[in-house]
């Protein structure tokens, strides 16, 4: 034997990489198709996709509130046409896809389907994942449609469906990933997304034989954040691995290991993302990624990395591109992949894995005694807002340090933006563009297939059935996404999630003396208590910035009006009218600032409201920021702005008449 085959023969064996993937779409079907195969071609194995928000909340692109909103944070996907070049060249039947859609998941499941029947695939053989996870849209996401009852039985469905026709299909990401951008501790996030998990399982067990159920429950898998604190973060992977195992075998009974598995993917901590000296999310993202492969035992089945500079704005593929070579580099030249679990048998991994377990246990039998997590919502919700709160409090305290943020925070300006700024930026007419293909497809296709197919949807959701059916059969009849939502909105009415924050008057005081005197002051010069009214227009349900800025006017002794996610310009202006407010407070993390504050700055003057202070905050390059104020913005803030008590002194001065007269 040679020395080669003898190399060979006592060469460990290596495990499989996990999928790489990049999160990505944007602008047009089109654009996003060339990205995606783009990304192929360079070595990602998997595609993860991103819809806009027009498109995860049910509106077609031509629709009031989808305004400013197409393509600007994924892909617009309205009909099969859509679809169809989304996917074009890339053969489904050898593709492993997932989809972050929740609230329009069968929708978008159906369209998939359609094309991959259109290309000639085995259907049964599709690969992937659609995230169709609603509780976690109640509690940190905002793009729910339908109350959490009938979302749940639509969870139910997809799932349901896919076991019988599509069963190498992951019908449901259970996705504790926004928990912790909405402030969940580790603890939280086991539970919630655990207690979630077991709401969806206990729906599906009356849905097929006992004897196929352990089969069905091994195809829910979870899509899970990796923080900064990477160690802790491993940890918790353990600790959801242990803890699955745990519910499925005594709750539900499942004998085989194998289905009891915890199957993960993840994307690393977006929120943790600095503006500051961007160039330092290089670091980060990589510590974060290994809290996920380091140990076997717990390792993700898929991992997608945000790029460096996503706190500025929409990554360009190069960005993209660095971050799968992170993966890459990992996967393929070290030599991870060659060892057993690298922390099997460390007391402190096993002490610190056994703390989060019964912490996570003591909140999951909170929710037990609540009646489960649909009948939790309101109380999860108050929690995360309660604990994101902490979590700003102590960067802004110092006890947390944010390198770039809160401590060295001087540095070179980086290199890596140049002269386009760093960010990749949606031409202004793809809306027009995708609204025009939007008509023309409707002008195209057989209405009256269309009408028969919609009533088909309506009468199933009304019955109770199964609406994937319904649902495939009205995508081949070229049903738009709208329009399938409608069908949704009309049987199972709409709903308006909770905001986790109360207007009622705090005793959370500590550190504001200085903030309340000054609210107390101006309050007695305006002969009223000072109004501050803060308000989300378009689609963007990222709302832990408006909660915390609402959480925090309300503690500096204001009398805040905060209705949650997703209003209309005109609706905050009527708002601002009825509440007699003072300032007028607009967070926009989506990057359609420009269209919807232009909306409603002209609608505030008609109103005769032009005197009214209004400020914006979210994620806003500085020339936008130069294009708001000359709007008439009286100030914008971005991440950067993280001193939320400088927040509260400026509203206090714009809203004081003194000040004004001083001016």
């Amino acid at each position: 034997m040679s020395q080669t085959q003898q190399n060979a023969k006592s060469a460990p064996e290596k495990d499989r990489p996990w999928l790489i993937r990049t999160y990505a779409g944007h602008s047009t079907a089109e654009a996003s198709n060339a990205l995606y195969r783009s990304n192929l071609a360079r070595g990602q194995t998997g595609l993860s996709v991103a819809f806009d928000l027009p498109t995860q909340t049910g509106y077609d692109s031509d629709h009031v509130l989808a305004r400013g909103e197409v393509g600007k944070v994924g892909v617009p996907i309205c009909h099969l046409g859509d679809m169809r070049t989304l996917f074009d060249q890339i053969p489904l039947e050898e593709m492993n896809t997932s989809m972050t859609i929740n609230a329009t998941a069968p929708w978008l499941l159906s369209l998939y389907i359609a094309v991959a029947e259109e290309q000639g695939a085995d259907v049964s053989k599709l690969t992937g994942t659609v995230q169709n996870d609603l509780i976690k849209e109640y509690l940190s996401r905002g793009t729910y449609i339908c109350p959490p009852k009938p979302s749940l039985k639509m969870i139910g469905d997809v799932a349901e469906y896919c076991y019988k026709a599509v069963p190498k299909w992951n019908p449901m990401n259970v996705c504790s990933y926004h928990l912790q951008e909405a402030g969940a501790t580790p603890e939280q996030e086991l539970a919630y997304a655990l207690g979630t998990a077991i709401a969806v399982l206990d729906e599906l067990k009356p849905r097929v034989p006992e004897e196929d159920f352990p089969v069905l429950a091994g195809r829910i898998s979870f899509f899970v954040n990796a923080g900064i604190r990477f160690v802790t973060e491993m940890c918790k992977m353990r600790a959801f691995v242990d803890l699955w195992d745990e519910i499925l075998e005594t709750r539900y009974g499942v004998d085989n290991p194998k289905f009891r598995r915890f199957r993960y993917g993840v994307q690393v901590n977006s929120l943790g993302l600095t503006e500051q000296q961007p160039e330092n999310n290089v670091y980060r993202i990589l510590i974060e990624m290994l809290a996920v492969t380091l140990s076997k035992k717990a390792r993700a089945r898929a991992v997608q990395l945000p790029a460096w500079n996503e706190a500025l704005g929409l990554p360009r593929p190069w960005d993209q591109q660095w971050s799968m070579r992170m993966q890459q580099i990992l996967a393929y030249e070290t030599d991870l992949l060659e060892f057993d679990d690298l922390f099997d048998h460390n007391p402190a991994v096993d002490a610190k894995v056994e703390a989060l377990k019964d912490g996570a246990r003591h909140e999951l039998a909170n929710l037990d005694s609540m009646g489960g997590a649909i009948n939790s919502i309101e109380y999860m919700k108050s929690r995360l807002v309660d604990s994101n709160a902490e979590r700003l409090n102590r960067i802004e305290r110092n006890e947390t340090v944010v390198v770039g943020v809160n401590k060295w925070t001087e540095g070179e300006p980086s290199p890596l933006q140049s002269e386009d700024g760093g960010i990749l930026v949606v031409d202004q007419g793809v809306e027009a563009d995708q609204i025009d293909r939007l008509n023309q497809w409707r002008a195209e296709r057989d209405e009256d297939a269309v009408k028969a197919a919609l009533s088909a949807l309506r009468e199933a959701a009304a019955m109770g059935q199964n609406v994937m059916p319904a649902s495939i059969n009205a995508a081949k009849a070229g049903v738009t996404t709208g329009e399938w939502a409608q069908q949704m909105r009309e049987v199972h009415g709409e709903y308006r999630g909770p905001t986790g924050v109360s207007g009622s008057p705090s005793n959370k005081t500590e550190g504001l003396d200085e903030l309340r005197a000054a609210v107390d002051a101006v309050s007695d010069r305006l002969g009223r208590r000072l109004s501050f009214l803060v308000g989300k227009p378009g689609l963007d349900g990222h709302s832990n910035g408006a909660e915390q800025i609402a959480f925090r006017a309300r503690d500096c002794g204001m009398s805040i009006n905060y209705e949650g996610i997703r209003l209309t310009p005109e609706e905050i202006v009527t708002a601002a009218q009825e509440q007699r407010a003072h300032v007028v407070g607009l967070s926009i993390l989506s990057g359609s600032h420009i269209p919807l504050v232009e909306d409603l700055m002209t609608r505030m003057k008609e109103a005769g409201l032009g005197d009214i202070p209004v400020i914006v905050g979210g994620i806003i390059p500085e020339e936008d920021a130069r294009r708001l104020r000359e709007m008439g913005v009286a100030r914008v803030y971005t991440p950067k702005d993280f001193e939320l008590n400088t927040i509260m002194m400026d509203i206090v001065t714009l809203a004081d008449p003194q000040a004004v007269a001083a001016e």
